[in-house]
């Protein structure tokens, strides 16, 4: 049995780092274990300009520990009013790495999302001609479509036509959830990619209602049957460079989750590595986690693969029961409860 596993650093494609007293309170988990992050735009307001990033940007950094190396990765919000010229200002940037796509409505701080992507076709050219990718929420919010149908259904109505119409757009299809995902992202051609949480190959949606309702198992996409869980685990370990780590994470107030309308999220960047060892160990596939942690995502992006590295310790320790988050508390992933493995090396 394996007592340590050294990776490649890895790197988070997906994470939620919000902002002000709540950035301040989660950047150090995502900065312990990543050496970059694809960092989401669904402030209030969005993060909608080149300027808004630079600014949040410069937030991220001042918020860091000190002598932290770690780099956040910028995205813009995609509206019906972003313009081919925002695109390119990006695209020359540097540091702006994707342009995000919310359906409007489908998930928390999406109301300025876009309504119908056929509004978006001069940005959606412009993305394709530069190279910059597009991050989708892949969920329709149709209300008569099934909440556990919504990525299928989305995939159906929206994907397939949206690769079909922009057949040289780089496009992330984010926290798949489901066999038709997995499907989907295997036929498509090499330009198209996804990000798999650790909390979506963990647990299925008996995980919501175990014992009554367990609002901190509450995101979206929602957590699936254990077909699709099983079906993410084959995906991630297979050694597929098309599937890749993205978090996902997303710290909410624990009295925003506690609630009568609580707020979709999981926030996993406290143990994130340390869980996604679990689920390869359990697969048998220890051997293929730093393809799946440290090489895919930045092959994909076409960004340089990280030198450092870091060191995982098969020792069992307990997540906190809550973590400070501004003036409330977040209740982390597996809260009260063991973890396999543990982040050894200094970073």
């Amino acid at each position: 049995m394996t007592a340590t596993l050294t990776l490649i650093r890895p790197d988070d494609w997906h994470v939620h780092l919000r902002d002000g007293e709540g950035l301040r309170a989660v950047v150090a988990d995502t900065a312990r274990q990543f050496a970059r992050a694809i960092v989401m735009p669904n402030l209030k307001p969005p993060v909608t300009s080149v300027a808004q990033a630079a600014a949040y940007r410069e937030r991220i950094l001042s918020a860091l520990p000190a002598g932290s190396s770690f780099t956040p990765l910028m995205t813009l919000y995609l509206t019906e009013a972003t313009t081919p010229g925002e695109i390119e200002l990006a695209s020359r940037s540097g540091w702006i790495h994707a342009v995000k796509y919310y359906p409007a409505g489908a998930t928390t701080h999406s109301e300025a999302g876009a309504r119908d992507l056929s509004h978006c076709r001069e940005a959606l050219g412009a993305m394709e001609a530069l190279g910059v990718p597009l991050l989708i929420h892949g969920e329709v919010t149709d209300p008569d479509v099934d909440i556990f149908d919504r990525e299928r259904v989305f995939i159906e109505r929206h994907l397939i036509p949206l690769v079909q119409r922009y057949p040289r757009l780089k496009v992330v299809l984010e926290h798949i959830t489901t066999a038709s995902a997995v499907k989907f992202v295997l036929t498509a051609e090499d330009n198209v990619a996804a990000t798999v949480t650790p909390h979506h190959l963990l647990y299925n949606r008996n995980a919501l209602f175990q014992g009554g309702v367990r609002p901190h198992y509450y995101c979206l996409p929602v957590l699936k049957r254990e077909e699709h869980r099983q079906a993410l685990v084959r995906a991630v370990t297979s050694g597929n460079p098309k599937f890749f780590l993205g978090t996902d994470s997303a710290p909410h107030a624990r009295s925003t989750k506690e609630s009568a309308c609580g707020c979709a999220g999981i926030y996993s960047a406290h143990a994130a590595i340390e869980l996604y060892a679990e689920v390869f160990e359990s697969a048998g596939a220890l051997d293929r986690l730093e393809g799946f942690a440290s090489h895919f995502g930045a092959d994909f992006y076409g960004l340089p693969r990280n030198t450092a590295r870091i060191t995982l310790q098969r020792e069992s320790w307990t997540v906190p029961a809550e973590h400070p988050f501004g003036q409330d508390t977040l209740v982390p992933l597996r809260a009260g409860e063991a973890v396999a493995w543990k982040l050894q090396a200094p970073i």
